[in-house]
């Protein structure tokens, strides 16, 4: 009976050795495997380098800035803090539903709302009364006229709703200050150099995992708990 439980204990033991993950041995492995890791680098670095030069194109954002404050020649402390209250608002107003339609009817832009919703960001500089509007799409003309459109019709939908004044224009956006955004080379480059290290380490890992030969006498001894009396040593037939 005493046989028995200490059979039943190594069987016990031996199953809670299987399902630990020998992260030394992971590393190694991967370690030994350096070279098909940096080949996955260099491949996945050139597939979106390639991706890069041939198939992404350059956005441009076009910028409009409106001034928001009351413009009686007095201009109280509360007015100032009413204005400033007030900003958030107006740029809730500029991405409303019923500005951006007036804006596609008025361009006869081929999109609904919501589509010309994504092209557009309002910002407002901390501690300013200035807001900006940015457009950004892949043609230059499209993003300068769509940001003036918008820009105008923002002026006019805010004096209606709130009342006071109309905002202020302080630039309207033009050909030679639209921004060209490009996505960066080196960007791409290092994204592929991960994804490739990372899709040949996930299969690196996956097959130390499964690989269940014992290979070793430390491996004997770790995994069977049994002691190497004697080893035979392998030859080549060219040692021979």
């Amino acid at each position: 009976m005493e046989k028995k439980t200490t059979q039943e204990q190594i069987r016990s033991n031996n199953g809670q050795d299987d399902d630990v993950i020998d992260l030394k041995e992971l590393f190694f492995g991967l370690l030994a495997s350096w070279k098909s890791i940096l080949l996955a680098m260099l491949i996945g670095a050139i597939l979106l380098g390639v991706y890069h030069t041939l198939f992404v194109r350059p956005s441009y954002r076009a910028d409009a800035q409106i001034y928001i404050t009351n413009t009686d020649s007095m201009i109280s402390v509360a007015d100032l803090q009413l204005s400033s209250a007030l900003t958030e608002d107006y740029a809730k107003i500029i991405k409303s539903r019923t500005v951006l339609k007036r804006v596609i009817r008025e361009m006869d832009l081929d999109m609904n709302f919501k589509q010309l919703e994504q092209l557009i960001t309002v910002e407002n500089p901390e501690s300013t009364h200035i807001i900006h509007i940015y457009v950004t799409c892949d043609d230059l003309e499209l993003s300068r006229n769509i940001a003036n459109c918008l820009l105008n019709i923002s002026v006019s939908q805010i004096y209606q709703i709130i009342g006071s004044s109309e905002p202020t224009v302080i630039d309207y956006a033009e050909a030679d200050a639209v921004e060209e955004l490009m996505p960066s080379f080196l960007r791409y480059l290092l994204m592929g150099a991960l994804i490739g290290a990372a899709l040949v380490g996930a299969v690196l890992v996956l097959r130390i995992l499964m690989n269940t030969t014992l290979k070793t006498e430390e491996d004997i001894e770790k995994y069977l708990h049994m002691p190497v009396l004697s080893a035979v040593p392998f030859y080549e037939a060219d040692d021979l």
